[in-house]
């Protein structure tokens, strides 16, 4: 983490890129209002922590990230998560929200900069997409649901999904007919002003014709207002302390802490496609972890890079981080001017903002191709979607990354294994599907993939399918598009080289790598192979193949017009350019 690329586009900021920034930064302010309070909202949080989450962490995040465009602040996917974390946590510990919240981010933000720090950047591409999708789709529905209430201004309901359903729907007889019409007014005035004027902060639009609303007619009293939950100061974030550090907070923040990650990880890559600007995912890491260490210290709750505020930063045409660090500054401005008109915002206004947040989380396209793909994919999708909604969130999470392993695993140990014969061209040609049952006295295989020791059982069972064949004296396996050679998969080529050996028979590699050679010859798989039945890979199309081929035709004692010799005359006929 060099001192040039997280701070060289400020060492070249001009005059036309500061203005660029202010205006963008501008923007992102407009929109993390109303975004930051509804998803403080969702984390069963006050208003002012997700405000406070998006003024000292945004600032720390821009500066010490890779990406300079990546806003890091409160999110929905992880305000969910913690407030379902919060909720079964704060009985068990007999801990207040706020307390757990500060001790979360900070448990959250040293696991990230750990990570960041062994370089583990690359660990979150074995968290496949289907399982992420899976996951934001449950995400949105369950913001949705959860918002019914706050709709209609009647009880909610707790546990799963069914259940909080259950309870809405049998107090709609005491639907309040303004929190309803509020909330219709903020949904109203987001999607209208998106359609018509895309530029425009709709969120923060859509809050103000509401909060207008209810202000100019005296609305208030009739339903439940933010100053209701907990009144927003006007001040600079508090300095906090984190105190509420358990042992069983861990699996939590561990889970907080996958999901923040992914998160960003996901939003840094969309906008470095974008840009086309370098992105180092463990330097990503280190400053997310910094953003969630500094909201523990400054009354916030965990945060991620927030998809919405970084495509808008983007389209702002921001030039440099210090766009992000300056929506933190202007953010912080609106909380010390601003702060106590927070308090007259009605509640079914922010539950209006978040059902529109919730439909736009639901990506039906992404879906649709994900259920098309294949049957893993579809299976994570739908598993990790039911997760969701039946399981304690941390534990959806770990569904989902267990999933993402199995999907891994599966793949990975998935050898190509394919016989290769001559053709009616008279060229060497692979044969698809099951091996055949040829009548040839040498045969030959073609494998690709990954040897570890996960496609040892795989490729065992490609070789002996041949070693069983009573009529085959020799083998020739070409191994040029294999990686990854370890022990346990050299000492399966062993077993069999032996039992090739026992019956009169011969195994010959051909195409090994020079990394694949080393470990056949330091576990001494090459001697029981035998070194003259070992051939490198060669410069040249099958020139490898040519010599192995030869080997073994003559360890068989093929007839001088076999079909292979004729080939291999005909090749050496071309000369070594294979012309």
């Amino acid at each position: 983490m060099t001192a040039p690329l997280l701070f060289g586009d400020l060492r070249t900021l001009t005059r036309a890129d500061l203005q660029r920034d202010v205006l963008a930064s501008l923007a992102v302010t407009f929109m993390s209002v109303p975004q930051c309070i509804a998803y403080a909202l969702i984390a069963g949080l006050p208003p002012a922590a997700g405000l406070y989450a998006a003024i000292v962490p945004t600032i720390v995040g821009s500066l010490f990230r890779s990406s300079r465009h990546v806003v890091a602040g409160p999110s929905n996917a992880v305000s969910l998560l913690v407030g379902g974390i919060l909720a079964a946590l704060s009985t068990q510990l007999e801990a207040s929200p706020t307390e757990l919240a500060l001790g979360l981010a900070l448990m959250v933000g040293v696991m990230q900069v750990g990570a960041g720090g062994l370089r583990l950047g690359a660990v979150v591409d074995y968290i496949s997409a289907p399982v992420v999708l899976g996951y934001i789709t449950g995400a949105g529905v369950l913001i949705g649901i959860g918002q019914l209430h706050n709709l209609t201004g009647t009880v909610g309901g707790s546990g799963h999904v069914l259940a909080k359903v259950h309870a809405w729907t049998t107090d709609l007889h005491h639907v309040n007919p303004t929190a309803l019409g509020l909330a219709a007014v903020a949904a109203g005035t987001m999607v209208g002003v998106r359609l018509v004027y895309p530029r425009l902060p709709s969120a923060l639009l859509g809050l103000l014709a509401a909060s207008g609303i209810s202000m100019v007619f005296g609305l208030g009293s009739s339903v439940e207002i933010v100053g209701d939950l907990a009144p927003v100061e006007a001040a600079l974030p508090p300095l906090t302390v984190p105190t509420m550090l358990h042992s069983q907070m861990l699996v939590a923040a561990f889970a907080v802490t996958v999901l923040s990650l992914v998160e960003s990880s996901a939003v840094g890559r969309s906008i470095a496609d974008r840009t086309g600007d370098r992105l180092d995912l463990s330097v990503e890491f280190v400053g997310q972890g910094l953003a969630n260490v500094a909201a523990a210290f400054t009354g916030g709750y965990p945060v991620s890079g927030s998809l919405s505020r970084s495509a808008l930063n983007v389209d702002a045409r921001a030039a440099t981080r210090l766009s992000g660090v300056l929506s933190g500054v202007f953010l912080a401005g609106v909380l010390l001017v601003a702060g106590p008109l927070v308090d007259g915002i009605p509640i079914p206004a922010l539950a209006g903002l978040l059902v529109v947040i919730a439909y736009d989380l639901v990506k039906v396209p992404r879906i649709k191709e994900t259920l098309r793909a294949g049957r893993g994919d579809a299976l994570a999708f739908v598993a990790t979607l039911i997760g969701t909604w039946t399981l304690r969130l941390d534990l959806a999470i770990y569904l989902g990354v267990a999933l993402s392993i199995v999907l891994f695993l599966r793949r990975a140990r998935m050898l190509r294994v394919q016989e290769l014969v001559l053709g009616e061209d008279g060229r060497l040609r692979e044969v698809f599907g099951d091996l055949p049952a040829s009548q040839a006295t040498v045969r030959v295989l073609h494998v690709e993939g990954a040897l570890f020791f996960g496609a040892a059982g795989e490729l065992r069972d490609a070789l002996t399918t041949v070693a069983r064949q009573d009529d085959v004296k020799a083998l020739v396996v070409r191994l040029k598009r294999t990686r990854a050679l370890d022990v346990t998969t050299a000492q399966v080529i062993g077993a069999v080289a032996r039992q090739f050996k026992s019956s009169g028979r011969h195994l010959v590699l051909v195409g090994l790598r020079p990394d694949a050679m080393g470990v056949l010859k330091r576990t001494g798989v090459a001697e029981q192979v035998g070194l003259d039945n070992l051939f490198a890979t060669r410069p040249g199309w099958f020139h490898a193949m040519d010599a192995g081929l030869s080997r073994a035709l003559e360890l068989a004692n093929a007839p001088a017009d076999s079909p292979l010799r004729r080939y291999l005359e005909r090749r050496a006929a071309q000369g070594p350019d294979g012309t």
